[in-house]
């Protein structure tokens, strides 16, 4: 499967996928509805993408003016292809990329700074790993009041009820795929 960056500095560069791994690219035309629903909000944001796989979303971000993205994924062939796509779309500066199980734990971004402004989260689906991920990145203290959380799930996998760490700001449906967009601490 063929990926590439659809805006930005970077628009139109290719990214590279492994075929065989566990990964599950998000179809460009998603990608581009929620980078426009995004919009500024990108800009000068620092960015985590937890389940990262080819790193679609974190580069993405950077190639429309991220400062800079932090890419957390468990699979070592997809560390791979993820670090790659970095080092060819020249972002290695503002890219790191942390071979972790963001299902299990995150205390590998304990205390991080800077602290992240824009989250994305795109867990394998059917494995229930939303609720799991989302306390953990609480447990961490990584990201601001007011962060966005762009969590892009199975419709068959709800969210867990919203607490008085996140709202629902916004749900779209494509296909299958529902792409929840939450507020931190607001």
């Amino acid at each position: 499967m063929s990926l590439r960056v659809i805006a930005g500095e970077l628009k139109g560069r290719k990214l590279s996928t492994a075929a065989g791994l566990g990964t599950r690219p998000t179809a460009e035309r998603t990608r581009e509805a929620i980078f426009s629903i995004l919009g500024p909000a990108v800009h000068h944001a620092h960015v985590l993408d937890l389940f990262a796989g080819t790193g679609a979303y974190g580069i993405e971000a950077l190639s429309r003016g991220a400062a800079s993205a932090v890419f957390i994924e468990v699979d070592r062939k997809a560390c791979a292809v993820l670090t790659g796509n970095i080092q060819t779309c020249g972002m290695a500066a503002k890219a790191r990329v942390l071979r972790w199980d963001a299902s299990r734990n995150l205390s590998c971004l304990r205390n991080h700074e800077p602290r992240f402004q824009l989250v994305f989260m795109d867990p394998p689906y059917g494995r229930n790993l939303v609720e799991p991920a989302l306390s953990h990145l609480h447990q961490t203290r990584c990201v601001t009041d007011g962060a966005l959380l762009v969590i892009e799930h199975d419709k068959d996998d709800p969210l867990p009820e919203p607490a008085m760490l996140y709202r629902l700001h916004d749900q779209r449906r494509y296909g299958r795929t529902l792409v929840s967009f939450l507020l931190l601490g607001q």
